[in-house]
């Protein structure tokens, strides 16, 4: 079952002049230190942090609130695996949207894609939900 969809396109520029204005302000409100670190050690650091942006932006429209109602820019992280495939981590309000708005006896799940051209950044997010029975138990 889809809860919800957001996409995001930005212009990668925005984000270099924003950080040639505000960088230390800008970076403390919108990303978590593990996305600083992230970003900070990539040899295309702009395209990195508006692939986050952008995925931030198309979370909070997935959500179904943009930033209000108690989601917080930092509530919404992106983490990358080792295998270089993107998460969505949530906490605080943006997790606790997300309970409110997964059906009772469903477990929801987020899925994220980034893509960069420059000078464009993309990402699209989806938020979908299935049954807690459906889930795989850990075996003991």
């Amino acid at each position: 079952m889809i809860l919800g969809v957001g996409t995001d396109l930005l212009d990668i520029r925005r984000i270099e002049r924003t950080l040639e204005r505000f960088a230390g302000r800008f970076l403390e409100r919108v990303f978590t230190l593990q996305e600083q670190a992230r970003c900070e050690g990539h040899i295309n650091r702009c395209a990195r942090y508006a692939q986050r942006y952008a995925a931030k932006e198309a979370c909070a429209k997935a959500l179904g609130t943009g930033f209000r109602q108690g989601v917080a820019w930092r509530d919404i992280e992106v983490v990358v695996l080792p295998s270089g495939k993107p998460l969505i981590r949530l906490q605080a309000g943006a997790l606790a949207r997300l309970a409110a708005m997964t059906p009772a006896g469903m477990v929801a799940k987020l899925d994220v894609s980034l893509t960069d051209e420059y000078p464009l950044a993309h990402a699209i997010v989806l938020i979908w939900a299935e049954s807690a029975a459906a889930q795989p138990r850990a075996i003991p």
